[in-house]
Protein backbone atom coordinates (compact mmCIF):
# COMPACT_ATOMS: atom_id res chain seq x y z
CA UNK A 1 0.00 0.00 0.00
CA UNK A 2 1.50 3.79 -1.00
CA UNK A 3 1.56 6.22 1.53
CA UNK A 4 1.89 9.78 0.21
CA UNK A 5 4.98 11.83 1.60
CA UNK A 6 2.81 14.20 2.96
CA UNK A 7 1.49 11.95 5.51
CA UNK A 8 5.05 10.97 6.04
CA UNK A 9 6.02 13.93 7.09
CA UNK A 10 2.77 14.51 8.72
CA UNK A 11 3.37 11.39 11.33
CA UNK A 12 7.38 12.19 11.40
CA UNK A 13 6.70 15.61 12.51
CA UNK A 14 4.15 14.56 14.84
CA UNK A 15 6.75 12.14 16.21
CA UNK A 16 8.93 14.84 16.97
CA UNK A 17 6.70 17.45 18.22
CA UNK A 18 5.12 14.71 21.15
CA UNK A 19 8.69 13.56 22.16
CA UNK A 20 9.67 17.66 22.82
CA UNK A 21 6.15 17.97 24.66
CA UNK A 22 7.34 14.53 26.76
CA UNK A 23 10.66 16.15 26.95
CA UNK A 24 9.23 19.70 28.57
CA UNK A 25 7.11 17.55 30.50
CA UNK A 26 9.67 15.65 32.68
CA UNK A 27 9.74 16.90 35.70
CA UNK A 28 12.21 14.15 37.43
CA UNK A 29 15.62 16.05 37.57
CA UNK A 30 14.46 19.22 36.40
CA UNK A 31 15.35 22.52 38.43
CA UNK A 32 12.68 25.53 39.23
CA UNK A 33 13.29 28.85 40.27
CA UNK A 34 10.72 31.30 41.16
CA UNK A 35 11.02 35.17 42.77
CA UNK A 36 7.81 36.96 44.19
CA UNK A 37 6.97 38.24 48.02
CA UNK A 38 6.55 36.65 50.87
CA UNK A 39 4.37 37.99 53.02
CA UNK A 40 5.23 36.66 56.73
CA UNK A 41 2.58 37.33 59.31
CA UNK A 42 3.11 36.30 62.82
CA UNK A 43 -0.16 34.95 64.77
CA UNK A 44 1.09 35.54 67.86
CA UNK A 45 0.05 34.43 71.56
CA UNK A 46 1.85 36.02 74.10
CA UNK A 47 2.48 35.09 77.35
CA UNK A 48 3.46 37.86 79.87
CA UNK A 49 6.88 39.68 81.09
CA UNK A 50 7.80 37.97 84.55
CA UNK A 51 7.67 40.37 87.18
CA UNK A 52 8.15 43.00 88.27
CA UNK A 53 6.38 43.91 85.33
CA UNK A 54 2.75 45.11 85.41
CA UNK A 55 0.75 41.99 85.60
CA UNK A 56 -0.33 40.26 81.99
CA UNK A 57 1.92 42.76 80.25
CA UNK A 58 1.86 40.60 76.78
CA UNK A 59 3.01 41.45 73.26
CA UNK A 60 2.26 41.58 69.76
CA UNK A 61 4.08 40.75 66.48
CA UNK A 62 3.45 43.22 62.79
CA UNK A 63 3.96 41.37 59.72
CA UNK A 64 6.44 42.18 57.26
CA UNK A 65 6.70 41.48 53.14
CA UNK A 66 9.85 41.00 51.43
CA UNK A 67 11.16 39.89 48.68
CA UNK A 68 11.89 36.07 47.95
CA UNK A 69 13.24 33.66 45.76
CA UNK A 70 12.14 29.74 45.43
CA UNK A 71 14.36 26.88 44.38
CA UNK A 72 12.81 23.29 43.63
CA UNK A 73 14.24 20.08 42.27
CA UNK A 74 12.05 17.40 41.21
CA UNK A 75 12.93 14.21 42.77
CA UNK A 76 10.58 12.26 40.82
CA UNK A 77 7.56 13.51 38.61
CA UNK A 78 5.35 14.17 41.51
CA UNK A 79 7.87 14.15 44.22
CA UNK A 80 10.42 17.55 44.69
CA UNK A 81 12.40 19.50 47.22
CA UNK A 82 12.09 23.54 47.83
CA UNK A 83 13.72 25.98 49.81
CA UNK A 84 13.46 29.68 49.42
CA UNK A 85 16.35 32.71 50.06
CA UNK A 86 15.13 36.32 50.80
CA UNK A 87 16.41 38.89 53.12
CA UNK A 88 15.55 39.71 56.93
CA UNK A 89 11.71 40.13 57.65
CA UNK A 90 11.58 43.42 59.88
CA UNK A 91 8.90 42.86 62.73
CA UNK A 92 7.93 45.54 65.28
CA UNK A 93 6.86 44.32 68.37
CA UNK A 94 4.06 45.99 70.15
CA UNK A 95 2.54 45.83 73.95
CA UNK A 96 -0.81 43.64 74.53
CA UNK A 97 -2.62 42.98 77.21
CA UNK A 98 -2.90 45.10 80.53
CA UNK A 99 -0.17 47.16 78.10
CA UNK A 100 -1.85 47.51 75.05
CA UNK A 101 -1.64 51.00 73.88
CA UNK A 102 1.90 51.81 74.84
CA UNK A 103 3.54 51.64 71.68
CA UNK A 104 6.48 50.41 70.04
CA UNK A 105 8.21 48.63 72.60
CA UNK A 106 11.10 47.50 70.08
CA UNK A 107 12.18 46.43 66.48
CA UNK A 108 13.89 42.68 65.58
CA UNK A 109 15.11 40.85 62.03
CA UNK A 110 13.86 37.52 61.32
CA UNK A 111 15.83 34.85 58.96
CA UNK A 112 14.17 31.69 58.14
CA UNK A 113 15.44 29.08 56.78
CA UNK A 114 13.36 26.27 55.68
CA UNK A 115 13.47 22.77 53.65
CA UNK A 116 10.14 21.09 52.36
CA UNK A 117 9.46 17.86 50.70
CA UNK A 118 6.29 18.47 48.27
CA UNK A 119 3.90 15.72 46.80
CA UNK A 120 3.00 17.47 43.53
CA UNK A 121 -0.41 16.13 41.75
CA UNK A 122 -1.41 15.44 38.11
CA UNK A 123 0.77 15.48 35.43
CA UNK A 124 4.17 17.68 34.85
CA UNK A 125 2.47 18.53 31.52
CA UNK A 126 -1.04 19.90 33.63
CA UNK A 127 -1.67 23.30 33.54
CA UNK A 128 -2.76 23.18 36.77
CA UNK A 129 -0.41 21.42 39.64
CA UNK A 130 -1.50 21.74 43.06
CA UNK A 131 0.48 20.62 45.47
CA UNK A 132 1.39 19.65 49.60
CA UNK A 133 4.74 19.74 51.63
CA UNK A 134 6.13 19.21 54.74
CA UNK A 135 9.59 20.28 55.89
CA UNK A 136 11.97 21.80 58.54
CA UNK A 137 12.54 25.71 59.71
CA UNK A 138 15.24 27.22 61.46
CA UNK A 139 13.99 30.79 62.62
CA UNK A 140 17.13 33.32 63.41
CA UNK A 141 16.26 36.34 64.98
CA UNK A 142 18.86 39.24 65.23
CA UNK A 143 19.03 42.96 65.18
CA UNK A 144 17.25 43.15 68.51
CA UNK A 145 16.47 46.64 69.86
CA UNK A 146 14.41 48.10 72.29
CA UNK A 147 12.42 51.01 73.06
CA UNK A 148 12.18 54.20 75.31
CA UNK A 149 8.69 52.58 76.02
CA UNK A 150 10.24 48.73 76.94
CA UNK A 151 12.46 50.39 79.38
CA UNK A 152 9.93 52.15 81.19
CA UNK A 153 7.99 48.42 81.55
CA UNK A 154 10.52 46.55 82.10
CA UNK A 155 13.41 48.75 84.56
CA UNK A 156 11.28 52.21 85.37
CA UNK A 157 13.82 54.73 87.14
CA UNK A 158 16.61 53.74 85.72
CA UNK A 159 19.33 54.59 83.40
CA UNK A 160 19.86 51.50 81.54
CA UNK A 161 18.07 51.09 78.63
CA UNK A 162 16.59 47.35 78.58
CA UNK A 163 17.94 44.92 76.04
CA UNK A 164 16.56 41.78 74.85
CA UNK A 165 17.11 38.61 72.79
CA UNK A 166 14.81 35.88 71.30
CA UNK A 167 15.77 32.06 70.88
CA UNK A 168 16.94 30.47 67.74
CA UNK A 169 14.58 27.44 67.23
CA UNK A 170 14.41 24.54 64.63
CA UNK A 171 10.82 23.61 64.01
CA UNK A 172 8.30 22.12 61.56
CA UNK A 173 6.42 23.86 58.71
CA UNK A 174 3.40 22.38 56.23
CA UNK A 175 2.65 23.86 53.22
CA UNK A 176 -0.39 24.41 50.50
CA UNK A 177 0.40 25.61 46.92
CA UNK A 178 -0.98 25.69 43.41
CA UNK A 179 1.50 25.93 40.17
CA UNK A 180 -0.24 27.07 37.06
CA UNK A 181 2.07 26.35 34.18
CA UNK A 182 1.63 29.32 31.83
CA UNK A 183 4.31 27.89 28.87
CA UNK A 184 6.54 24.74 28.42
CA UNK A 185 8.72 26.97 30.56
CA UNK A 186 7.36 29.51 32.44
CA UNK A 187 4.53 29.23 35.22
CA UNK A 188 2.99 31.49 38.33
CA UNK A 189 2.73 30.07 41.86
CA UNK A 190 0.95 30.68 44.93
CA UNK A 191 1.61 28.80 48.59
CA UNK A 192 0.60 28.77 52.28
CA UNK A 193 3.26 27.52 54.46
CA UNK A 194 2.11 27.31 58.11
CA UNK A 195 4.79 27.47 60.64
CA UNK A 196 4.42 26.20 64.28
CA UNK A 197 7.11 28.30 66.77
CA UNK A 198 7.63 28.86 69.88
CA UNK A 199 10.33 30.89 71.47
CA UNK A 200 11.53 32.80 74.68
CA UNK A 201 12.16 36.45 74.92
CA UNK A 202 15.28 37.07 77.78
CA UNK A 203 15.56 40.91 78.76
CA UNK A 204 18.50 42.14 80.07
CA UNK A 205 16.66 43.23 83.63
CA UNK A 206 16.61 39.50 83.98
CA UNK A 207 13.12 39.15 82.97
CA UNK A 208 11.97 36.58 80.44
CA UNK A 209 8.67 36.15 78.26
CA UNK A 210 7.02 32.39 76.17
CA UNK A 211 5.75 33.52 72.84
CA UNK A 212 4.00 31.64 70.42
CA UNK A 213 4.82 33.21 67.06
CA UNK A 214 2.97 30.49 64.15
CA UNK A 215 4.04 32.56 61.69
CA UNK A 216 1.72 32.49 58.30
CA UNK A 217 3.53 32.68 54.86
CA UNK A 218 1.72 33.99 52.02
CA UNK A 219 4.04 33.79 48.61
CA UNK A 220 3.21 34.99 45.32
CA UNK A 221 5.75 34.44 42.45
CA UNK A 222 6.91 34.09 39.02
CA UNK A 223 9.08 31.22 38.02
CA UNK A 224 11.40 29.50 35.28
CA UNK A 225 12.20 25.47 34.74
CA UNK A 226 15.56 25.03 33.81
Amino acid sequence: MKVSKNVVKMLVAAGILAAANGAMAQAQGQFTVSVGANMLKPDVTSGAISAPALPNSQGDVSKDTQPVAVINYGLTDNISIESAIGTPYKHKIYGAGAITGTGQLGTVQALPAIALVQYRFFSPDAMIRPYIGLGVTYAMFQKERGSFAMTALTNPGAGTPTTFSIDNKWTYSGQLGLQINVTPKWFANVSYIKTKLSTDVHFSTGQFQHMKLDPDSYIVSVGYKF
